[in-house]
């Protein structure tokens, strides 16, 4: 029998030059903290300012900046970020910019109104599971980047820097209030960061869809995501002032965070934090691009009708393809995507991993988010893991 539980609370505003709404749009709070990132991007290009300016037209809403958000996101961030809420009486939180700062608002969120400490509310690693009894301050997204899909999903994820521990966490109290995503501002990501943050979506919908908890709702976005990344990355990642290309790689970052939301990521993800959580210069979907094609090949034959129908949402033609290929068709879609992309020759041992760090990445990724590998297709045993991490490795 077909069952299954969809919600998505979220209000997004979509589209060039949807972040000119933020000035009449209803508010949740009347003094935001904004977390955004330690690099320049935002400031370079004025969107801080333009954010700063469009709330206080807002009926005079107030902001404070938090600005020292790392790549890969740390809990010490999070934990700084939520004391200067609380001491400056923020009502709401905004984050402003990729995957990081909204996860770290989100995480800032939680932390302003529970005591202790993050990693107390945490399920994995030595989190101790604690419930969130004090509630989450609202949240507002605005992404300046199509990658994570944390615009429309209630997943932070964040690391534990002294541990060595990347865990995703959420709950419903996490799904921002409203999510701007104006494909205006990341007409000035660079290529390579395009393109990881592309591939990033493209798994987040492949892993939705593979998933063991896959309903009809998640298929659907699943499949167009799948399909307008694999139309649409390598020209963003060209041409990054093309908007049409832009807008549609933007739709398919926003439809894997409700692939997201509605069925779950699975092994690749936890596999992946194994290794920027011990190498956390190692960008995340650098990181997922490296393991892909091993990981995508483990399924080929244990996932077969999935498999060929996400070959076939990459333009594969697979009726042309004897039966028991047309799975691994996807795996060749991929390989070709990422070569039209310029990410096909990325390398573990560029970024410190070496052959022998690979064991204790199976351990880190079993110990932290070892639920996920509960929602693969089938069970997959730690040697299936050490293979694909040992087939990926260069």
């Amino acid at each position: 029998m077909l069952n299954f539980d969809y919600y998505i609370p979220t209000r997004i505003l979509f589209g060039a030059g949807s972040l000119n709404k933020l000035d009449k749009i209803s508010l949740p709070g009347k003094k935001a903290l904004i977390v955004t990132t330690g690099g320049t991007s935002v400031k370079k290009y004025g969107y801080l300012d333009r954010v700063i300016a469009l709330l206080k037209e807002n009926g005079g809403t107030e902001a404070v900046v938090f600005d020292k958000v790392l790549p890969n996101p740390i809990r010490k961030h999070v934990m700084e970020a939520a004391g200067i809420c609380r001491k400056e009486g923020c009502d709401f939180v905004i984050g402003l910019g990729g995957g990081s700062p909204i996860d770290t608002a989100k995480s800032v969120a939680i932390m302003a109104k529970n005591p202790g400490d993050y990693w107390d509310y945490i399920h994995g690693g030595s989190g101790q599971g604690k419930p969130i009894e004090g509630g989450v301050l609202p949240i507002v997204a605005i992404t300046t980047t199509a990658g994570t899909g944390t615009e429309a999903d209630p997943w932070t994820v964040i690391t534990h820097e002294e541990k060595n521990e990347k865990i995703g966490f959420g709950c419903s109290a996490t799904f921002p209030t409203l999510s701007v995503v104006d494909p205006e501002l990341m007409l000035t990501v660079p290529p390579k960061l395009t393109a990881y943050q592309g591939f990033d979506a493209l798994f987040h919908s492949t892993e939705g869809y593979l998933a063991n908890i896959a309903t009809p709702i998640s298929d659907l976005y699943a499949l167009k995501s799948i399909e307008l990344i694999g139309r649409y990355l390598p020209e963003a990642v060209e041409n990054g002032e093309n908007l049409e290309a832009r807008t549609q790689v933007a739709l398919a970052n926003t439809l894997s965070g409700m692939v997201e939301s509605v069925s779950s990521c699975i092994s690749e993800h936890s596999m992946e934090h194994a290794m920027s959580a011990f190498f956390p210069q190692l960008p995340h979907g650098a990181g997922l691009i490296m393991i892909s094609l091993a990981y995508y090949t483990y399924w080929a034959e244990k996932a077969p009708e999935r498999m060929t129908k996400m070959a076939e949402a990459m333009g594969a033609d697979t009726a042309a393809l004897p039966e028991e290929k047309r799975p691994y068709a996807f795996v060749e879609a991929l390989r070709k995507l990422q070569k039209a992309c310029g990410v096909d020759e990325l390398k573990m041992s560029d970024y410190g991993i070496r052959e022998e760090d690979l064991p204790k990445l199976v351990e880190n990724a079993r110990h932290t988010m070892g639920g996920l590998f509960t929602l693969d297709p089938v069970p997959m045993s730690d040697e299936d893991v050490l293979k694909i991490y040992r087939d990926s490795y260069r």
